[in-house]
């Protein structure tokens, strides 16, 4: 088997979609033990409200399962599952880690990052996300019951909803100057992110060289796409569920 790294993102995990979780079960054994590493950028999960979270045992007990292979498994938090933490990292043996995440990908400089904070026109989302983000906030939410901090979210959830039923695609869509600012801060010429559930391949010219965008699909869509690189090629592949 070639060498190849997987990445993908915005699975949205939840015990009301059983199918998915399977799908992803699935992906685990018959795809993602085959690979060097999995990365997962960012809504994993559809919610997570802490490290004390009573549902996703099977989630877990396959990642943990998958990284005692030896698969390196690399987690970055998303805007539904900001609250990843260190206990979910010990029970799984992913690694989390902080965006944008800078890695060589078989050669190529390459920054990945969820893609939720490259929508700048989307304002109230940003002043939102700096609320949540802010570790003093968290302290204080996950010091509340779970019970507590589910009716929060669900409340939370339905102000989004309208949010995104009154606000125009365009505005949810990330932006190419923030594209072209964390490229530039980095100095490398191609960014993989999720979050927009607009799987494509964008190019553009940046500094006079070919610059290149991959976005994750969601896995709602059906069949999901992958991204899978190798030393040779980085493509999108359809699997079969």
């Amino acid at each position: 088997m070639t060498k190849h790294t997987i990445l993908i993102a915005d699975l949205h995990l939840s015990p009301q979609l059983p199918v998915i979780t399977q799908n992803f079960l699935n992906f685990l054994t018959q795809h993602a033990q085959l690979a060097e590493k999995l990365y997962i950028l960012g809504d994993l999960f559809e919610v997570w409200l802490g490290d004390d979270e009573e549902d996703y045992q099977s989630v877990k007990f396959a990642l943990r399962t998958l990284t005692a292979t030896g698969v390196e498994v690399i987690v970055l938090r998303g805007n539904r599952d900001f609250l990843l933490g260190t206990q979910f990292a010990a029970d799984t043996g992913c690694q989390l880690m902080d965006e944008p995440l800078f890695i060589d990908l078989y050669g190529i400089p390459t920054v990945l990052m969820h893609g939720d904070v490259l929508c700048t026109q989307d304002t109230a989302y940003q002043a939102f996300r700096q609320q949540v983000r802010n570790p003093l906030w968290q302290q204080h939410f996950l010091a509340q019951p779970l019970i507590q901090r589910r009716l929060l979210a669900q409340q939370a959830r339905q102000q989004s909803q309208q949010h995104t039923q009154i606000t125009h695609e365009y505005i949810m869509d990330v932006t190419q100057e923030e594209v072209a600012k964390v490229l530039q801060s980095f100095q490398v010429y191609q960014l993989i992110h999720g979050h927009t559930h607009r799987p494509a391949l964008h190019e553009f010219e940046l500094q006079d060289k070919l610059a290149k965008r991959y976005v994750l699909g969601a896995w709602q869509e059906q069949p999901p796409v992958i991204l899978r690189a190798t030393t040779d090629s980085i493509e999108f592949i359809t699997l079969c569920t």
